[in-house]
């Protein structure tokens, strides 16, 4: 067995929640090899009492001696562990925190400001999602994290007492009072306004389950939060669905996780007056947030973090599962003839398909389109859209000649529109094409070049190469034709 690669560890510390998350490598897209949650509620009271609740100080040091364990049996370095908003607010905070220290003195403890950690959340989206525009707001059990970020960059961050355990609290279980309490306490972050027509991007779990609750509402065909996408006025209606519902109902609806029944309608709460404050256009789910910064900060390579990560997801996966790194070069220079007037974002997601295109090689071949199709489509990690996973799936899937109305494509072509899928079946009826003239080799491909002219696409081979233009060539090729609407030619060069 070969030795792994590094890995790191970093516990989450919250108000609610307490999460050990074990990430393998240094790279763009932290992969997280292990993951465990517990639901501690350790800001439970806090607001009446000042202090951390008893029960779950007790189970909290119970919970850390597990996860230090298992860091420890995973070899994992280095391993940290971020206290926010119950541990920092509270008067037994700094005891629990020597309590920990005693028990476990091998392990770094740090309890971030509110502004840290809100940082720390800013980073773990920016982490996947480079360029993101408008306001991130993160909310825990004991405080919500409001960040302000122009082209990627943070401009603002604020911490507020709004956590959905927190908010709860101040308003005695009083829904309607709550949201007076949001409204006021939103009122006083200034440089919320300027979100107006922007995204709105959301961290945290409670609001993952309002996403999945409306996934499930709209028969979504993909049961990925991360990067999940709602317009302003859905997300408005869920919110006032969730805020007005009783625990009863909540409770029978699809998709509702039991451990968050009680937390939904104050999460609803923030959300809609979130909404009303920002002006924000839509709004933006993201599983990635404090402990995806925290990797970005301490772990990931300078390299690596000036890496596009769509690209680098695709690079990692050619690396995985490809036979050559650098045919995906040469693949991207070849098709690039097959669209004119290509945009930056579509040549990115092309240039993507050529790193992923040959990751069904170690597949049974009755199966490699299916699975391939599927690798792509569910990859776990941070860079990839719904829309990006759906496009680069249906490539790859055509790519290994699955037929474009195969059902296990319905996935896909329910988040595409027509002239997207259509550039799908023209990039992966080329790539099919590619390596049926080069074997996979870039030395082979080297040998060929399309030419794309008013109506025709011309196939150039260079004789004496090793490609000629057999029964399988001419048959692929005037299957591109047909995709492109062009007549097909093949010459000598």
């Amino acid at each position: 067995m070969q030795p792994h690669e590094p890995r790191s560890a970093v516990v989450d510390l919250g108000s609610n929640s307490v999460r050990l998350v074990v990430f393998e490598g240094e790279g763009r897209n932290p992969a997280a090899i292990f993951n465990e949650k517990a639901v501690l509620r350790l800001g439970r009271g806090l607001q009446q009492t000042g202090r951390l609740n008893e029960e779950g100080v007790a189970g909290a040091l119970t919970v850390m001696a597990r996860y230090a364990a298992i860091a420890r049996a995973m070899r994992a370095d280095p391993f940290e562990v971020l206290a926010t908003a119950a541990v920092r607010d509270a008067g037994n905070g700094a005891e629990f925190v020597a309590a920990m220290r005693t028990s476990l003195p091998e392990i770094a403890i740090r309890v971030l400001s509110g502004e840290e950690e809100a940082r720390f959340s800013a980073g773990g989206l920016l982490c996947g999602i480079p360029d993101a525009h408008g306001m991130l707001a993160d909310i825990g059990g004991g405080s919500l994290e409001v960040v302000h970020l122009a082209g990627g960059r943070v401009q603002h961050a604020q911490t507020l007492k709004l956590g959905v355990i927190r908010l709860s609290d101040r308003a005695g279980g009083d829904v309607v009072r709550a949201r007076a309490i949001a409204e006021e306490t939103l009122a006083t972050v200034p440089w919320l306004g300027v979100g107006e027509g922007r995204d709105l991007y959301l961290v945290g779990g409670a609001w993952r389950a309002l996403a999945r609750i409306h996934m499930e509402q709209t028969g979504y065909p993909l049961a990925i939060v991360h990067h999940y996408t709602v317009g302003r006025e859905e997300a408005r209606d869920l919110c006032g669905v969730i805020g007005s519902a009783s625990r009863r109902s909540l409770e029978r609806m699809p998709g509702v996780s039991r451990r968050r029944v009680d937390d939904m309608p104050f999460a609803a709460v923030v959300l809609r007056r979130l909404l009303r404050a920002t002006g924000a256009r839509r709004v933006i789910f993201s599983a990635n947030g404090l402990r995806e910064g925290w990797f970005m900060q301490r772990v990931a390579t300078e390299a690596a973090r000036a890496q596009e990560p769509v690209l680098a997801a695709s690079r990692d996966l050619a690396a995985r599962y490809g036979r050559s790194e650098d045919l995906p070069p040469a693949l991207a220079r070849w098709t690039a003839s097959l669209f004119d007037g290509e945009s930056d974002e579509a040549k990115k997601l092309r240039e993507a398909a050529c790193w992923m295109s040959d990751i069904g090689s170690q597949e049974h071949p009755e199966y490699r389109s299916e699975q391939a199709f599927f690798r792509v489509l569910r990859l776990p990690g941070v860079a990839l859209d719904h829309h990006a996973r759906a496009f680069l799936a249906m490539t790859v899937a055509l790519r290994y000649e699955a037929e474009p109305d195969t059902v296990y494509l319905n996935a896909a072509r329910m988040l595409l529109d027509m002239s997207t899928l259509l550039r799908a079946e023209i990039l992966g009826t080329g790539l099919r094409l590619a390596y049926t003239l080069s074997g996979g080799t870039p030395e082979l491909l080297a040998g060929t070049s399309l030419r794309r002219e008013p109506g025709r696409l011309t196939l150039r081979l260079t004789p004496g190469t090793g490609v000629f233009a057999g029964e399988s060539v001419t048959r692929r090729l005037e299957r591109l034709g047909q995709a492109l609407g062009l007549d097909v030619a093949t010459e000598m060069a």
